[in-house]
């Protein structure tokens, strides 16, 4: 909807709206090419908007984070405690969000003692170290999982499935 200026407006949740404009930004260009005045023309708000509701660039890219490990864990929890299922869960969420993947692990582009940011990494690292008990079987686990994501986002590792070509990788770590 526009009002007199040309200008869209949101009757909903005007951050949200930001935040998923970010994540499409980032997934594009990369989290570099995006500024808060690119943010507003994406979202079709004011130039001001983005700053009120984040403050910086480093705020929007934080809320992204958060919003990225809250999904994680919520993909993971969906997961149960297999760790194969967990595993190719976590490749699929990097492959499907690849803007908040982006994001997510590079402290250099957050606010990295923002509480909603800390709550959602707890949550997702909890899912994680709840998949087995032993810690460093967890850790190869995320390892393999996440570098998996990243080489095949980044076109090192392709096939026409990512799901099946991720399978025979992280069975490797999930033997019991």
């Amino acid at each position: 909807m526009r009002d007199g200026s040309g200008m869209s407006y949101h009757h909903g949740d005007l951050r949200r709206a930001m935040t998923a404009a970010a994540a499409t930004a980032v997934a594009e260009r990369g989290p570099t090419g995006l500024s808060l005045r690119e943010l507003a023309r994406l979202a079709g708000v004011s130039h001001a908007a983005p700053a009120h509701h984040f403050g910086d660039k480093a705020g929007v890219l934080t809320a992204v984070a958060a919003e990225g490990f809250t999904l994680l864990a919520s993909a993971l929890a969906e997961a149960g405690d297999d760790l194969l299922a967990a595993g190719l869960a976590y490749v699929v969420f990097a492959v499907d969000h690849p803007g908040h993947f982006a994001v997510m692990f590079d402290s250099s582009l957050l606010h990295p003692d923002d509480a909603e940011l800390r709550a959602a990494e707890q949550a997702s690292a909890s899912a994680l170290e709840g998949l087995t008990p032993d810690a460093d079987t967890a850790r190869a686990a995320w390892s393999v999982a996440h570098g998996f994501a990243s080489l095949w986002l980044s076109g090192a590792l392709s096939g026409p499935d990512v799901v099946e070509a991720a399978k025979p990788v992280l069975r490797q770590v999930a033997r019991p």
